[in-house]
C-alpha cells in the first residue's frame, strides 16, 4: 500500500483561517462551562455577599413642584416682574436652579446637615482604606469651616436628583439618604427654598429696579431743569419777531428782489443811450440817437439870433442822458443795499427761530421721560411687597418605606451575565492562547505528517495498575485503540513492514513508554516476539512499570561485553514481552548508540525477534532518539493531547529532518474522551470513529 502524506502546512491554502468558527466556539464554550460556571458563582457569591453584608439601603423621598405660567399681577411692570412662560430653555434653567450651590447651601444651613455624619465625611469613621492611606500620606491641614460646608454641599448634590417630567411644567425633587425620614425632610426643604429663592429674586429685582429708577428720575428731572432754564435765557437775550412777521419780511424781500431787477433794467437801459449819444458823429446820427423833435427842428437851419443852436441841444440832451443813468444808478444800489439788509435781518431772525425750536423739543423730550420714568418709579414702588412665586409645591415628600437601593434583583442579575462573560471571556482567551492539538486531523494539517493512533487515557493510580489495566482488559478502549495503531503501523510500508519501531516524544511525561509497552503487549497477543528496549539510559523509566526488575543489568552491560543478552533480558510474564532495562552509566548514550557494537546489536535481535521496540528519550531534551532513529525502521512521535504546544512538536520534527529522518506516524496520546466530546470532536462514525488513512480512527471516548 503506497504512503501519501498530507500536504504540508507551508502549502496548504490558509483562506479558512479568518473564518470565524461559531460551532467551534460554541464547542469551546461547553468545554470550558466549569471555568463558566466557577466564574458565575464567584460573581453571584460576591454580590450575595454585597447585599447582605456590605451595601447600607438607600431610601428616595420625592417632592413635586408645578411651575405657575399664568400669574396675575397686581400691578404690571413687566420689566422686573414677569412670569416664567414655560418654554423648554426655562424649564432646564429651573433644573439648574434646583441643583444650584447656592440654593443648597441654604438648606444645608436650614438643616445643619454639616453636623450629620451622612453629608459630612470628616464625622464618620474612617474606613480600612482612608487608615492605610493615612499611614503612607503626609498629615493634611484641618479644612476651614467654608471648606467643609462646600464639601456638604457636595454630597448633598450627589443624593439630589431634579427632572422636569414630560409634557409638563411639573419638577419631581428627589433626594436619597439611609434614613427615610431625613430624606423626605430634605426634598421638602429644597422643593420650599426654591419656592422661596423665587420670592426673593423678585424681591431684590424689583429693589433694584427701584433705586435705579429713582436715580434715573432726578438725572432726567435735572435735565429738564436745564433745558428749561435754557429756552428762558435764550428767548431774554434775543429779541425775536413772531412766525407772521418773519412771513412779511419775506414778502418785502420778494418785492425788494422785483424792484432791484427793474433799477437794473433801468441802469442798464440809460447805459444804453448814453453809450448811443456819445458814439453818434454826423447830424442825423446824432438825430437818431437823441431821439428829440426840438433838435429835428435845429437840424440845417441857422442858430437865431442870441437863439438855440443844434450843438447846444444835443450836448443838452447828453447831459440829461448822463444824470439819468446816474439817477439810476444811485436808485439801484439804494435798492440793494435795503435788500441786503432785509436778508441778513431774516436770516438772523431764523437761525434764532430755529435755535428756540430745538431748545423748546429738548425740553419738551426731557420732559416726557421725565413723566414716564417717573410713572414707572411709582408702579414699581407699589409692587414691592406683593411678589408671587413662579412655582408651588404640589406634593410634599412621603416617607419611603422600602429602599430604592441597592435593587437586589438588579444587583444579583448584573453579578450573573457579568460572571458569564467573566467566564466566557476567561474560556474564549485560554482558547486563543491555546497552542496544543485536540484532533488528528489538526495535528496532521499543521505537521504533514499521519497520524496514526490516537490513545485515550489509561485508568490507574500508578504505572503499575495502567501495566496492570493493560493486560485485564483486552477488550478496552484503549486496547481498541493500540490494535488500530498496530494496525497503521504495520500497513505503513507493506511491501516492507517495519521490524524495529522507535516509539519517541518532544518532552517527558507525554506517555511514549506507555504507548511502547502497550504496543509491544498488543503485538505479543497476535503470537509474535517481541522485545521492549529501553533506549533511555538516563532516566530507566521501565522500572516504574517492572518494579522487581530493579538492579538488573540492562542494555550497557550487554554492549560493554559484561553480561550477555540472555543473562540480563527479562521476560515479564503478564505480558509476554521480553525486556532489556537501559541500565545507567557514565557512558556517553550519543557514543553508545553510534558505535557499531549497537548496530550489530540491533542486527542481531532482528534475527531473534519477530518486532524489536525501542523506547528512546524525548527529541528535545537529548539527541539520542536521533541517533537510534538510523536503525529504525519506523518511528512513532507521541504528541500529548491537549497539553504538548504546537512549537514543541515543530521543533521536535524539525531536529528529525535535520538528520534526514521522516517520521513515519504520529500517536496521539491521553485523550480525555468526555473532554474531547465538549469540543466537538466526536465526529459521525461512533464510539471509535474510522480514521481515513492506514486504519487509524478518531478516538471519540
Amino acid at each position: 500500500m503506497k504512503h501519501i502524506s498530507p500536504t504540508h502546512p507551508a502549502q496548504r491554502e490558509r483562506g479558512d483561517d479568518d473564518v470565524i468558527d461559531l460551532g467551534q466556539i460554541l464547542h469551546s464554550l461547553r468545554a470550558g462551562w466549569r471555568v463558566i460556571a466557577a466564574s458565575f458563582s464567584a460573581l453571584v457569591g460576591l454580590g450575595l455577599v454585597y447585599l447582605l453584608l456590605i451595601a447600607t439601603p438607600v431610601y428616595t423621598a420625592k417632592s413635586v413642584v408645578m411651575l405657575e405660567t399664568r400669574q396675575a399681577q397686581v400691578v404690571d411692570f413687566e420689566g422686573a416682574l414677569s412670569g416664567l412662560t414655560g418654554e423648554s430653555g426655562e424649564l432646564n434653567t429651573e433644573i439648574e436652579v434646583i441643583r444650584s450651590r447656592e440654593l443648597l447651601s441654604k438648606v444645608v444651613d436650614e438643616l445643619d446637615l454639616t453636623a450629620d455624619p451622612e453629608f459630612n465625611a470628616r464625622l464618620r469613621s474612617p474606613s480600612f482604606l482612608a487608615r492605610v492611606r493615612g499611614i503612607f500620606s503626609s498629615a493634611t491641614p484641618e479644612p476651614s469651616a467654608e471648606q467643609v460646608k462646600s464639601s456638604v454641599v457636595n454630597e448633598l448634590l450627589e443624593a439630589l436628583s431634579a427632572r422636569n417630567i414630560p409634557s409638563s411644567y411639573v419638577f419631581e425633587i428627589a433626594v436619597s439618604s439611609v434614613d427615610p425620614q431625613k430624606a423626605a425632610t430634605i426634598a421638602d426643604a429644597v422643593a420650599r427654598r426654591y419656592i422661596l429663592n423665587q420670592i426673593e429674586a423678585k424681591f431684590q429685582a424689583t429693589e433694584q429696579a427701584t433705586s435705579w429708577l429713582a436715580n434715573r428720575v432726578g438725572e432726567l428731572k435735572a435735565e429738564l431743569e436745564a433745558a428749561e432754564e435754557k429756552v428762558k435765557q435764550f428767548n431774554a437775550q434775543t429779541s425775536l419777531v413772531s412766525v407772521e412777521m418773519l412771513a412779511t419780511l419775506e414778502v418785502q424781500l420778494k418785492d425788494l428782489r422785483e424792484r432791484a431787477t427793474q433799477m437794473a433794467a433801468s441802469e442798464k437801459a440809460a447805459q444804453a443811450r448814453l453809450e448811443a449819444l456819445e458814439a453818434a458823429q454826423s447830424q442825423s446820427e446824432k438825430i437818431a440817437a437823441a431821439q428829440d423833435e426840438g433838435l429835428n427842428r435845429l437840424a440845417g437851419a441857422d442858430a437865431a439870433a442870441g437863439g438855440e443852436t443844434f450843438d447846444q441841444r444835443y450836448e443838452r440832451i447828453v447831459a440829461r442822458a448822463k444824470l439819468e443813468l446816474a439817477r439810476a444808478s444811485d436808485q439801484k444800489q439804494a435798492l440793494e443795499r435795503s435788500l441786503q439788509a432785509l436778508e441778513t435781518q431774516i436770516a438772523s431772525q431764523g437761525n434764532d427761530m430755529i435755535q428756540l425750536q430745538q431748545l423748546t423739543r429738548e425740553a419738551e423730550a426731557s420732559r416726557m421721560l421725565y413723566e414716564y420714568f417717573l410713572s414707572r418709579m411709582k408702579e414699581t414702588s407699589a409692587q414691592q411687597g406683593i411678589q408671587q412665586a413662579d412655582s408651588r409645591v404640589i406634593s410634599n415628600a412621603v416617607v419611603p418605606v422600602t429602599p430604592t437601593a441597592p435593587r437586589k434583583s438588579l444587583v444579583m442579575a448584573m453579578c450573573g451575565i457579568l460572571g458569564l462573560i467573566i467566564g466566557v471571556a476567561l474560556v474564549l482567551v485560554r482558547e486563543a492562547m491555546h497552542s496544543a492539538y485536540r484532533s488528528a486531523r489538526e495535528l496532521e494539517e499543521d505537521t504533514g505528517v499521519t497520524v496514526m493512533g490516537q490513545i485515550p487515557v489509561i485508568p490507574g493510580k500508578d504505572r503499575v495498575d495502567i501495566l496492570d489495566y493493560l493486560v485485564s482488559k483486552p477488550s478496552s478502549a484503549a486496547m481498541e485503540a493500540i490494535r488500530n495503531l498496530r494496525t497503521s503501523v504495520l500497513l505503513s510500508n507493506v511491501d516492507n513492514p517495519p521490524q524495529v519501531i522507535m516509539s519517541t516524544s518532544s518532552i517527558p511525561g507525554e506517555g511514549k513508554t506507555t504507548n511502547s509497552l502497550a504496543l509491544a503487549t498488543n503485538l505479543v497477543g497476535t503470537g509474535k516476539s517481541v522485545l521492549l528496549l529501553e533506549g533511555d539510559i538516563r532516566r530507566n523509566t521501565l522500572l516504574e512499570y517492572f518494579p522487581e526488575l530493579k538492579g538488573r543489568k540492562g542494555l550497557v552491560s550487554v554492549l560493554s561485553g559484561e553480561a550477555g543478552f540472555d543473562d540480563v533480558v527479562a521476560l515479564d510474564p503478564k505480558t509476554g514481552v521480553s525486556i532489556l532495562m537501559g541500565q545507567r552509566s557514565t557512558t556517553n548514550a550519543a557514543d553508545l548508540f553510534m558505535s557499531d557494537t549497537y548496530m550489530n546489536f540491533i542486527d542481531e535481535m532482528r534475527r531473534r525477534f519477530d518486532y524489536i521496540i525501542i523506547d528512546t528519550p524525548p527529541v528535545l531534551v537529548v539527541p539520542d532518539a536521533r541517533i537510534i532513529a538510523k536503525s529504525a525502521d519506523a518511528i512513532l512521535f507521541t504528541v500529548r493531547w491537549d497539553s504538548t504546544a504546537r512549537g514543541q512538536v515543530e521543533a521536535a520534527l524539525q531536529m528529525f529532518e535535520t538528520v534526514n529522518q521522516r517520521v513515519t506516524g504520529i500517536v496521539l496520546s491521553q485523550i480525555d474522551s468526555e473532554e474531547m466530546k465538549r469540543y466537538g470532536y466526536g465526529g459521525k462514525y461512533g464510539r471509535y470513529g474510522s480514521y481515513g488513512a492506514y486504519g487509524g480512527n478518531y478516538y471519540t471516548e
